[in-house]
């Protein structure tokens, strides 16, 4: 889980948590067709999920490499926009919500389910189930409860 720019679980609001300095920082610069539309900066919460959030790191620098090219989110597409409830990208395996890889292999397990989505500007995986998380991620553009947070990793 990520903070990008309700009351949870011990009444952390995680979408306005103040920013830990240990947590590294990383960046998109975003554009529209060819017009730069702005940068999204995200604190990744290494500290409650440091797995996932060293792959979302390491997607996000180019640090990744396969057959030493960079691996990663570099051109990569908003794939899903749902109104009041999630963007969706990451899949620079296909480009269409199929594709998964993460630098720890092809999925990897979950990690924390400690925090929860309060809010928008969330960051946190898109997978298809327990066990099934990778390259693609989820950004909250409102508050989301119950099933997402028991299904999906926050970093």
């Amino acid at each position: 889980m990520a903070s990008v720019g309700g009351t949870a679980s011990g009444g952390v609001e995680w979408h306005v948590r103040p920013p830990n300095p240990k947590n590294p920082i990383v960046f998109f610069d975003v554009t529209i067709g060819t017009i730069p539309a702005g940068r999204i900066k995200m604190e990744l919460f290494a500290d409650i999920a440091p797995k996932t959030a060293e792959n979302f790191r390491q997607f996000c620098t180019g640090e990744y490499r396969k057959a030493g090219l960079p691996v990663g989110y570099k051109g990569c597409q908003f794939h899903r926009v749902i109104k009041d409830f999630m963007i969706q990208a990451g899949d620079f395996v296909k480009g269409d919500g199929s594709g998964c890889v993460s630098i720890y292999g092809h999925k990897f397990e979950d990690e924390n389910f400690v925090a929860k989505h309060t809010g928008p500007g969330l960051l946190s995986m898109a997978n298809s189930g327990p066990g099934t998380n990778g390259c693609q991620y989820q950004i909250t553009v409102h508050m989301l409860s119950g099933h997402a947070d028991k299904r999906v990793n926050m970093y």
